[in-house]
């Protein structure tokens, strides 16, 4: 396991050697969920957040009636709560999902946050490398707000596809999302979507399969 951390953002430059005395400090402790099992709930109050060993973790909001928003979906070598872990008695406002099978490694935040005594330098940049996630997830969560603020489902899914080829340097590319769950990213109807990526489609404006994406022209 110490080998997979290694090459994670979060122990980015920090040896095998070290994350695993490192671990047993951390309050490490590594669970397996089935798909469309939750990890985290609504209102609950956490203190550990978790790093994906394997499988894909959705976080996702879901009101009284039924409607979900998903908010990122969390891959492999990912973490997620760590904001919730490090407000000690914040409750949680999302539900933490496992969109298939998956195995779970959680890491006390407090103690990651307290410096030990010696002052360690694996354990400041274990610091740093998660201000940089945190960073980086605020970024996500800004764009999201980007691609959602259009008011046509065609002006979200050109803003979200444009980002994606740009992102992957190409007019071609996969998304990380199947239908249901696109749909969900961009707050609008599945059904709606589906006609729209139709329409976009005899426009010339795109060729679709599944969660495979051509760009063929600038609208």
């Amino acid at each position: 396991m110490e080998h997979f951390l290694s090459a994670t953002p979060l122990f980015n430059g920090i040896s095998q050697e070290e994350i695993h005395t490192m671990l047993s400090c951390l309050g490490a402790e590594r669970r397996s969920y089935a798909k469309g099992e939750a990890i985290y709930r609504t209102g609950m109050r956490i203190q550990s957040m978790g790093l994906v060993l394997s499988g894909r973790v959705q976080v996702e909001n879901n009101d009284l009636w039924g409607n979900t928003s998903i908010l990122g979906l969390v891959e492999p070598g990912a973490v997620f709560a760590e904001t919730y872990a490090s407000v000690p008695g914040e409750p949680l406002m999302v539900d933490v999902i496992a969109a298939e099978p998956s195995e779970i490694l959680f890491l006390n935040v407090h103690r990651l946050l307290t410096v030990c005594p010696e002052a360690c330098t694996h354990h400041s940049r274990l610091i740093r490398n998660l201000l940089s996630i945190s960073a980086q997830k605020n970024l996500n969560l800004s764009r999201r707000i980007f691609h959602t603020s259009a008011k046509s489902i065609r002006g979200r899914l050109l803003s979200y596809l444009s980002f994606q080829a740009a992102r992957q340097d190409s007019r071609e590319f996969d998304i990380p999302f199947n239908r249901q769950q696109l749909a969900d990213y961009l707050s609008v109807d599945r059904s709606a979507l589906s006609n729209e990526l139709s329409k976009m489609q005899r426009d010339g404006l795109i060729l679709v399969n599944k969660n495979h994406f051509c760009l063929k022209d600038v609208p």
